[in-house]
C-alpha cells in the first residue's frame, strides 16, 4: 500500500495535468491536436474530432502509464456511478481486484490526495481541453463555413456540455447529514474555455449551478444549431437527438421538469430509436457490447490501441477469462435485484440463485462455469465482443453506450409525473415498462415523491454499470440501505446504511488544482472519508 501511495505522489509531482496545464497540453498526444494544428485544414479538424471517441476509451489516459486502473476514460464513471449508489458489489473471493471499490465504500479513498478525486476530475478536464481545441479551430461567424465544418464544431459543443454536465453532477455538492457543506452549497466546477489564459486559470473560482447552467445550455443550443443540418458519421459522434438528450439529462438536473420532458421526447422522436428487445438482452455475443437500435451515443474501443486489464470489460464481464472481472466477479446488489419481478426481462442479466432452475441463462461458458464458479446475483450483463472470453484484444473490442433511448422515457416519465400530474406519470412510467421491460408490470401511486423514487429505481435498474441512473439518485436522496437481512454485501466495509445520501456523492476536488487554482483554496467538498464506516446495524442509518 505505502509503494502504490509513493508512485500516486511520485506521479502527482511530475504530472502536468493541473487546470493550467490543460490550455497547454493535450492527453493523450497521438489522439488529438492543437488548436493552430486543427485550424490549418478541414481534413485536420476532421481527425480531432474523430479522436474525441477514442479519447474517453483512452487506457491510462491521465497518467499515461500503468498507475492507477481506474485510469481508463468515459468507463470510469460508469463503473464508480455504480459502485456509488451501492448497487454493484465484488461477489468473487478476490474483492480486492475491484478497483472501484472505494467509491462504495469511502473508508479511506476519498480525501483531497487520492485516485478518486484526481482521476474524475483531471479525465473530464481533459476531454473538456480536446473539445476546446476543436471549438477554437473553427470561426462559426464565418458565413462560407461548410456544413461539414459547422457540425464537427457542433460535435465538439456537444462534447464539452457534457464533460461540465458531469462535473456539475460530480461536484456540485448536496446537503446532507454526514459533511457540512454550507459554505459550498449551490458551487460546481471552474470554467475553462477556448479562450481561458494561465493567469485566469490559476484564479477561476467554481461556477454556481446557474452560472453552469447558462453554460452548458449555451454549448448545447450552439451544437442544436450546428447540427441542424449535419448528420454524423456513426452514434461515436452525438447528433441533433443526442443534444436534445442532453439538454433532457440537464433540465432533470435543474428540475425544470417542463423543459426535461419537452427534450426527451425531442430525443425520441429525432432519434427514431427504440429500447433493446428480449433477444437482444439475451444475446451472448452481441449483449450490451455492440451498438444497436436503442444506442444514441456510443463509444469503440479498438483492438489495436488497448491495455489488457484498463478497459471496460475486463472490469465488468463475468465471463471473461481475463482482466479483473474474472477475479472481482461483479454483482448487483440483491434488495435492487429484487425489485424486479420474474416476468422482466433484465432479470435475466443476473445469475439468479436458482441459477438454469430459475431461467435457461444464455452464455458462451459451460454449464460447469454457470454451475460450479458464478455467484448468485452475479452480472452477466455486459458480454465479451463475438463472445470471445479468452483474447482481450478481440473480446474488449466492443461498443460502450453513453446514452440509450431508454433514459430518455424515463426522464420524460418523472417530467411528465411533475408538470401534468403524478397519474400521468404514471401511466407513461407504465407504458414504457410494460412493453418493453415486464409484461406484468403495474405501478401505482398518487404521491408524487414515491413516483419519483420508483422512476429512479428503474433508472439503476437499467443502467447498472453504466451509471445513468446516479444523478437522479443524488438530486432525489432516496436512502442507501446496503445492510439487511440476506444482503449480499461481501464484508463490513460495504455494510453501510446512510440517510438520504452518502457523503462521498460529492466528490472532492484533488489537491493538485487546489495548489495550482487559489480560488478553490477554500471552496473545496469536505472530505467524506471515514464518515461512515460498516457495518451500519440492520434496520438503522448510520448518524441517527
Amino acid at each position: 500500500m505505502k509503494k502504490n501511495i509513493f508512485k500516486f505522489l511520485s506521479a502527482l509531482a511530475v504530472s502536468a495535468t493541473v487546470l493550467t496545464s490543460c490550455i497547454e497540453e493535450t492527453f493523450p498526444e497521438d489522439n488529438t491536436a492543437t488548436s493552430e494544428q486543427i485550424g490549418a485544414s478541414a481534413s485536420a479538424l476532421e481527425a480531432a474530432v474523430n479522436g474525441l471517441p477514442a479519447q474517453m476509451v483512452q487506457w491510462y489516459l491521465v497518467y499515461g502509464e500503468q498507475v492507477h486502473e481506474t485510469d481508463m476514460g468515459y468507463p470510469l464513471f460508469m463503473i464508480a456511478q455504480t459502485e456509488m449508489l451501492g448497487d454493484m458489489y465484488p461477489l468473487g473471493d478476490n474483492s480486492g481486484y475491484d478497483w472501484f471499490s472505494e467509491y462504495n465504500t469511502f473508508n479511506r479513498g476519498s480525501g483531497e490526495s487520492t485516485y478518486n478525486a484526481y482521476l474524475p476530475w483531471f479525465t473530464l478536464y481533459q476531454f473538456i481541453k480536446s473539445a476546446n481545441d476543436i471549438i477554437a479551430a473553427v470561426d462559426l461567424s464565418d458565413e462560407s463555413l461548410s456544413d461539414v465544418m459547422r457540425g464537427n464544431a457542433g460535435i465538439a459543443y456537444a462534447n464539452r456540455a457534457f464533460h461540465y454536465y458531469m462535473l456539475m453532477v460530480l461536484f456540485e455538492p448536496k446537503a446532507n447529514i454526514y459533511t457540512d457543506c454550507s459554505s459550498v452549497l449551490g458551487l460546481t466546477a471552474p470554467k475553462i474555455t477556448e479562450t481561458t489564459d494561465n493567469a485566469t486559470a490559476q484564479n477561476n473560482p467554481r461556477l454556481t449551478h446557474d452560472e453552469m447552467m447558462e453554460f452548458i445550455l449555451s454549448d448545447l443550443n450552439t451544437a442544436e444549431e450546428c447540427l441542424a443540418n449535419y448528420t454524423p458519421s456513426s452514434g461515436l459522434f452525438p447528433s441533433l437527438a443526442v443534444v436534445y438528450g442532453l439538454k433532457a439529462k440537464v433540465y432533470l438536473w435543474d428540475e425544470d421538469y417542463e423543459n426535461a420532458a419537452k427534450y426527451a421526447r425531442m430525443a425520441i422522436d429525432t432519434s427514431g430509436c427504440s429500447p433493446i428487445t428480449e433477444s437482444q438482452i439475451d444475446d451472448p455475443t452481441t449483449g450490451f457490447n455492440t451498438a444497436n437500435q436503442a444506442w444514441m451515443w456510443y463509444l469503440h474501443y479498438s483492438a489495436e490501441n488497448m491495455a489488457n486489464l484498463c478497459n471496460f470489460t475486463g472490469h465488468m464481464s463475468s465471463e471473461a477469462d481475463w482482466g479483473y472481472s474474472s477475479l472481482s466477479m461483479p454483482g448487483i446488489d440483491r434488495s435492487l435485484y429484487d425489485r424486479m419481478s420474474d416476468t422482466d426481462i433484465r432479470k435475466r442479466l443476473f445469475v439468479n440463485p436458482a441459477k438454469r432452475d430459475y431461467y435457461d441463462y444464455k452464455t458462451i461458458r459451460d454449464d460447469d462455469w454457470l454451475e460450479n464458479t458464478c455467484r448468485p446475483y452475479q452480472a452477466l450483463k455486459f458480454r465479451c465482443g463475438g463472445g470471445d472470453y479468452m483474447t482481450y484484444s478481440v473480446g474488449a473490442a466492443v461498443d460502450v453506450p453513453i446514452m440509450r433511448v431508454e433514459e430518455m422515457y424515463l426522464i420524460e416519465a418523472e417530467a411528465i409525473g411533475m408538470t401534468q400530474g403524478v397519474a400521468a406519470g404514471v401511466t407513461a412510467l407504465n407504458s414504457f415498462m410494460k412493453n418493453y421491460r415486464d409484461p406484468n408490470y403495474n405501478f401505482n401511486t398518487s404521491d408524487a415523491r414515491t413516483f419519483q423514487l420508483e422512476v429512479m429505481w428503474q433508472m439503476r435498474l437499467e443502467f447498472w454499470g453504466e451509471g445513468q441512473g446516479f444523478a437522479s439518485a443524488k438530486r432525489l436522496q432516496p436512502d442507501v440501505i446496503q445492510n439487511y437481512e440476506g444482503t449480499n454485501a461481501p464484508s463490513d466495509v460495504f455494510k453501510i446504511n446512510c440517510k438520504g445520501m452518502k457523503p462521498n456523492w460529492n466528490l472532492v476536488i484533488p489537491i493538485f488544482e487546489l495548489n495550482a487554482n487559489v480560488a478553490l483554496q477554500e471552496t473545496n467538498n469536505p472530505d467524506p472519508t471515514a464518515t461512515v464506516t460498516g457495518p451500519t446495524p440492520i434496520g438503522t442509518l448510520a448518524g441517527e
